[in-house]
């Protein structure tokens, strides 16, 4: 295939761990073609001397390939010296064709970049990749958050006791309570003090339940956990600080966001970061669904259409979605209703994962919009007036203004 020139000048960057492969294309004052090659290493001196080097040329386009996370540190020091340099899928390199097994992988990106036979993926302005790292790091700890609760109610019921048979949750405030009194010592009559009012068990189902047969391995796995536990909701509860601190300047996204049934302030700060305030990256709700793999696969072939594979995408904004969609599906509004007729014909995975393609893509006209999430179906007045009212009839009656 005979590759067509666009840019006079172009760069590209085979980026590995510890070198950085670099070829420059370009046209020199008497129009004969030029190719540079030269190797970098992976430090940061190095990688400034990257950035000179490659700036010195002034190309009209850089590109390099998305190498796991190699490539953050090398874009970021193109971008100190004013390069926005595209970070293109290999997937996508890798078919195009004419590809010569004796050209390097730097050469050849740039002989498909100077062609402009690439596109660049998606990258978050700078502040919004620095929160990345605090909001993905806040999804490991909850998953690790839940494995250990999930490893305490096996440790408990190993012990004989079933808490979580009467109470809903067994880490809520009176159920961890009860849980601490059981390890010092007190005997379940004794820890039924601090049993809520709130809790629909009545005593002596909360008495068998506690009845159990801790030894003293028991009491010390289950106050390992117990102290691991708290340890990371601490730490969760700092990371959900910082997150909020940084995105300070968009509050008003935030807000936005909130109003769509299931998504909370985490929610939608953690979507925030991962897909951006600027709708205008990704052009249409439908190409947002495919960068971030939840929209449903599909091939068609002469005129018939046939399932096909979910793209990888972004797992992080996959896994949120997908958490925001189970909120939504419990609440009063289209969504649910969306989520009841899918479930009956193509089961719960995949009503939620539609669920979440459907949210993504509400996310999308809001932001861009900055407009607020409105239910056609649901009167939201009335669903106020039916939850306050009781409260508001017993106020009018003891102040005077209705007869009791």
């Amino acid at each position: 295939m005979e590759l067509k020139p666009i840019y006079r000048c172009v760069a590209a960057l085979d980026v590995h761990q510890a070198k950085l492969t670099v070829c420059i294309i370009y046209k020199d004052e008497k129009a004969e073609l030029q190719v540079l090659l030269r190797e970098f290493g992976g430090f940061k001196r190095d990688r400034r001397a990257m950035a000179q080097w490659v700036a010195s040329f002034q190309p009209e386009e850089v590109v390099m390939e998305s190498t796991g996370i190699y490539w953050k540190s090398p874009y970021a020091a193109l971008e100190k010296v004013g390069i926005a340099s595209l970070v293109v899928n290999a997937r996508h390199v890798k078919q195009v064709p004419g590809r010569k097994t004796d050209i390097a992988d730097a050469q050849w990106l740039a002989m498909l970049s100077r062609s402009g036979l690439l596109r660049g993926g998606f990258v978050p302005p700078e502040n919004f990749r620095s929160l990345r790292l605090v909001s993905r790091q806040m999804q490991k700890l909850t998953g690790m958050l839940s494995g250990e609760k999930n490893r305490m109610h096996k440790v408990l019921t190993d012990g004989g006791i079933r808490l979580a048979v009467v109470v809903s949750d067994i880490h809520g405030k009176s159920a961890r309570a009860m849980i601490k009194g059981l390890l010092v010592g007190k005997t379940p009559e004794q820890v039924l003090c601090y049993a809520s009012k709130r809790l629909k068990a009545t005593e002596e189902e909360l008495l068998d339940a506690l009845e159990g047969e801790l030894t003293q391995n028991h009491c010390f796995v289950i106050s390992e956990l117990m102290d691991h536990i708290e340890d990371l909701e601490k730490r969760i509860r700092c990371h959900t600080e910082r997150l909020l601190e940084g995105l300070g300047p968009q509050q008003a996204i935030l807000q936005v966001l909130q109003t769509i049934p299931g998504v909370d302030i985490r929610a939608a700060a953690m979507l925030l970061v991962e897909i951006g305030d600027n709708m205008n990256a990704f052009g249409s709700a439908n190409k947002l669904a495919s960068w971030a793999g939840v929209c449903p696969g599909n091939h068609e072939s002469a005129g018939k259409k046939t399932p096909g594979k979910k793209r990888k995408g972004n797992p992080y904004v996959r896994r949120i979605l997908c958490e925001c969609a189970n909120a939504a599906s419990r609440t009063k509004c289209t969504l649910q209703d969306k989520f009841k007729s899918l479930l009956v014909r193509r089961g719960r995975k995949r009503a939620i994962f539609a669920l979440a393609h459907k949210l993504l893509k509400i996310m999308f006209v809001l932001i861009k919009r900055g407009d607020y999430y409105r239910d056609a179906s649901i009167n939201y007045e009335a669903l106020s007036v039916a939850r306050n009212a009781p409260r508001w009839m017993k106020m009018l009656k003891k102040y005077g203004y209705v007869a009791a």
